[in-house]
């Protein structure tokens, strides 16, 4: 546990993170490298167990070389994932697409990962005690602390049970889908009516793997009470789910084991990878486990000096793996938020704004997409079109589908990358013109150290700064 050697008691911070997952330690780190100086408090101790392994090319060479964690990632010996699998629609034969079908991540950074949350988490967050975040885990945050309407610090029990309170011009919330904080805010929870799942999920060792170069890919099965991930995280360990509609509820009830061997029993594709495996009974991954997968996002994403972040703000059905995309996009959005007030530049409420509507955009996106997606009486070519009509993304066969599965659907370039530099370079951006991807904006900062012309997200909104870490007015704004 990293400690700063004063008196808790006594402490002040500009920024105070709740949680350490990938939202969280995302958030912090962004902060603390505009030299602000970051606190974040995580419950529990790392390494430790989370769901959400399958990552997204946006979240790979985007989110993750801003951090300055490529070179960790790429040498960490997670699974290297070059599209998906589709056993689903009307379709009997599974199909495939490739990242590379995408003109946003063609080239080098046509590939993602299937990564361990225990060491990818714990990767993070060793990333932001580099960068200067203060870091102290056992410590559960129990309520923000309040001057007037303003949320300025919070109230933590430590790891040894002493309770502190310790100040800051801003809360961070990111701890997650069982938040405490996200009420605090105001407003309510809004539960998607469409996307009401459990998912039931255990680990094997021996499991099938598809012929290369998709032996990495997650492969996802529909059946009868829902669909199935299978997800390779080493040449021999493979993480299984069932994600069953919450009218099949009955199903995962008694023992989990026996439930989630029925369901692989009804699924021929999944039964026949996992016929000479074995589930794994022993350590982090010998439980099976169950995930409430209501799809969600709250009324309101701030009040002054508190923000929502990651699950604390809205999930979205897995489906498409997006779960550590929207985590670590909406950490992104609310760190340029907070640089922006901490460095006097504009307003806390137009700056949080912009976050929102920008976040909103991006959920929509998927949504919309994952309520067509979802009626499995189509083949693959409806869906391919359906991708189009909601990312208004004109590329031919599957280029407009595997942009929003990728996590490029958004209007940030900063999300997409690749080694082609003067060409390219212009391509990218001749296609943010006319297109505004926000995905694509991101992994245009990562590649070249700069954030790409933008252009708001709603009308008379803010527009990212050069330094891609700050909002700033549009020239159109600026001028009236």
């Amino acid at each position: 546990m990293t400690s700063t050697g004063d008196s808790a008691s006594a402490e002040s911070f500009d920024v105070i993170v709740v949680g350490g997952g990938p939202a969280g330690s995302s958030a912090a780190t962004f902060v603390a490298l505009q030299g602000h100086r970051v606190l974040l408090l995580e419950k529990e101790s790392f390494p430790r167990h989370q769901i959400g392994e399958s990552l997204l090319p946006s979240t790979v060479h985007g989110i993750c070389a801003l951090l300055g964690v490529s070179e960790e990632l790429h040498s960490a010996g997670f699974v290297k994932k070059h599209g998906g699998t589709f056993r689903w629609g009307s379709n009997t034969e599974p199909w495939t697409f490739d990242f590379a079908l995408s003109e946003k991540f063609a080239g080098p950074t046509s590939y993602a990962y299937q990564v361990e949350r225990m060491k990818f988490d714990q990767l993070l967050l060793d990333n932001a005690r580099r960068k200067g975040v203060v870091v102290r885990e056992r410590c559960a945050v129990r309520d923000v602390l309040e001057d007037g309407d303003r949320v300025n610090g919070v109230r933590y029990t430590d790891e040894d049970g002493t309770e502190r309170e310790t100040r800051a011009r801003f809360v961070v919330d990111a701890s997650g889908n069982q938040s405490r904080l996200q009420g605090r805010v105001g407003g309510e929870r809004r539960y998607s009516e469409f996307f009401q799942n459990i998912a039931l999920y255990g680990y094997f060792e021996g499991g099938k793997r598809p012929p290369a170069p998709n032996s990495g890919n997650i492969t996802c099965v529909a059946f009868d009470s829902g669909w199935f991930w299978y997800i390779p995280l080493s040449d021999t360990l493979t993480s299984v789910g069932a994600v069953v509609r919450k009218e099949c509820a009955d199903r995962i009830r008694g023992d989990r084991g026996e439930a989630l061997a029925e369901m692989i029993a009804d699924c021929p594709l999944v039964s026949d990878y996992l016929s000479e495996a074995e589930r794994v009974t022993s350590g982090p991954y010998g439980e099976v486990r169950v995930r409430k997968d209501y799809s969600y996002l709250h009324d309101g994403f701030w009040r002054p000096g508190l923000t929502l972040v990651g699950d604390a703000v809205g999930f979205i059905d897995p489906l498409f793996s997006s779960g550590v995309h929207m985590a670590t996009f909406s950490a992104l959005l609310a760190a340029r938020s907070i640089n922006s007030v901490l460095r006097g530049d504009l307003e806390e409420e137009e700056c949080f704004a912009e976050y929102e509507a920008r976040y909103r955009k991006e959920y929509q996106t998927f949504h919309d997409f994952l309520v067509s997606f979802y009626d499995v009486t189509r083949d693959e070519q409806q869906y391919f079109d359906d991708a189009r009509r909601v990312t208004r993304d004109s590329a031919p066969g599957a280029g407009a589908f595997v942009g929003l599965v990728g996590g490029g659907a958004s209007d940030d370039t900063a999300l997409t990358s690749d080694d082609y530099r003067d060409q390219r370079k212009k391509d990218l951006r001749q296609q943010s013109r006319d297109v505004h991807w926000e995905g694509h904006r991101i992994q245009m900062q990562a590649a070249f150290g700069e954030a790409d012309d933008d252009v708001p997200a709603v009308k008379d909104g803010l527009v990212v700064a050069q330094d891609g870490m700050h909002w700033t007015k549009s020239a159109d704004s600026a001028a009236v």
